[in-house]
């Protein structure tokens, strides 16, 4: 459930027409000069007015997915027509001119309770819809530890038996907005450390736990929702995003994929040899030999916390020791993920908790964008104040969910 790319640029704040300038973005072909009028229309012809083949596959069974309680957008009905066509619409500002790239990911209406989720094609080579069922099964899902994407429905493919379909919320990627305080990154931290832990109490291993592999419920910061495919802007496509804050609103990660995860067996000896995932940094991968796929999933999350975070902000350098530890280069001395767990809550423990709301200050800023920067935390943290005092709000630790 990666996040899909998107065929437009993000929206301006600010249209404008030839004839009205306060328009948002349609152009009145009758008050326009015969030529405009022809430079449009010759615009419109330039944009496609077919689907292309990575989206064929879900116009093809649009009447099955609705048979299966699931509607797509307009785009990929069997009959869909562009709405720019033959109209004044810029094509660029209309919601079915939005391209999906992504051929196994696809957003749908839940026809029973109107809710957008994300279904996702899945090759029964692998294991991913039977571990996934298992981690959103009733006696794993209420633990508060489970941070594994919830799987919704599933069903196969009525014309290729080899298909299976997962249906599940629809997430954002970590890090889309970015992270603004050191609270947040703490709680990051912990949430996924959690779900690690987990999984592996469970005996699964995840195999590829790197950064496009977790995911968050951004509904706390977008509760009005986000267009799947054009991520930067509203449901409706063309409008702007305006995220809220994740230290007063606390989002839930969630960790996603399971096509390279292994279920062990109860007593299974901990070693296999296989290729691991995307990341290439664990030392046992550079070689042949059999290694542990629950300490590989201990070193790509200590290598997300170094790259995503330590290598990118100031002031993390409580991170420091437990990602030496995670990422210790002989799996066979590397902690376990219960371990990991048990270290981060006592390093967590011992962090000031006026630290939460601190400014997180990228490495690369100037001088000046640091100056800048600063002023605008201090006057939201000003604010924060200020509405804590009115409304009679308790100062938060850290965040939890």
């Amino acid at each position: 459930m990666k996040r899909p790319p998107h065929s437009r640029p993000p929206p301006q704040q600010e249209h404008e027409t030839l004839d009205d300038p306060s328009s948002s973005s349609e152009i009145a072909l009758p008050s326009l000069p015969p030529i405009i009028r022809r430079t449009n229309r010759a615009l419109h012809c330039l944009y496609s007015t077919e689907i292309n083949p990575n989206e064929t596959v879900w116009r093809d069974r649009y009447h099955f997915l609705l048979s299966r309680g699931y509607k797509l957008r307009p785009r990929y009905h069997p009959e869909w027509t562009p709405s720019w066509l033959e109209t004044s619409a810029d094509p660029w500002n209309c919601e079915d001119g939005i391209e999906q790239f992504a051929p196994m990911v696809m957003d749908a209406t839940r026809q029973g309770d109107g809710k957008v989720v994300c279904l996702k094609r899945s090759e029964r080579k692998s294991d991913e819809v039977e571990i996934g069922r298992y981690l959103s099964s009733s006696h794993v899902s209420g633990s508060r530890r489970n941070h594994c994407v919830e799987i919704l429905d599933f069903f196969s493919d009525p014309l290729t038996p080899n298909v299976q379909y997962i249906a599940m919320p629809v997430l954002r990627s970590f890090d889309d907005p970015e992270f603004g305080t050191i609270g947040e990154v703490v709680d990051f931290v912990t949430q996924v450390l959690e779900g690690m832990e987990f999984m592996h109490s469970q005996l699964v291993a995840h195999g590829d736990l790197t950064g496009p592999n977790i995911m968050m419920d951004a509904r706390p910061i977008l509760p009005h929702g986000w267009h799947f495919v054009a991520d930067h802007c509203t449901p409706n496509g063309l409008d702007p995003l305006t995220p809220l804050s994740r230290i007063d609103r606390p989002v839930r990660y969630v960790i996603v994929d399971y096509d390279v995860s292994i279920r062990m067996r109860p007593g299974q000896p901990h070693l296999i040899n296989d290729n691991g995932g995307r990341d290439r940094d664990p030392p046992e991968l550079a070689t042949r030999r059999p290694y542990d796929p629950f300490k590989l999933d201990v070193f790509t999350l200590g290598n997300v916390y170094n790259k995503e975070f330590y290598q990118k902000y100031l002031g993390l350098d409580f991170l420091a020791d437990l990602m030496k530890e995670m990422m210790t280069p002989d799996f066979s001395k590397r902690p376990s993920a219960h371990a990991a767990l048990q270290q981060w809550l006592m390093v967590r423990s011992s962090l000031n908790v006026s630290m939460a709301r601190w400014r997180l200050r990228r490495q690369s800023e100037s001088i000046g964008e640091r100056v800048v920067l600063d002023t605008v935390a201090a006057a939201r943290e000003s604010l924060h104040s200020v509405k804590r005092l009115f409304h009679g709000e308790e100062k938060k630790a850290w965040a939890t969910t």
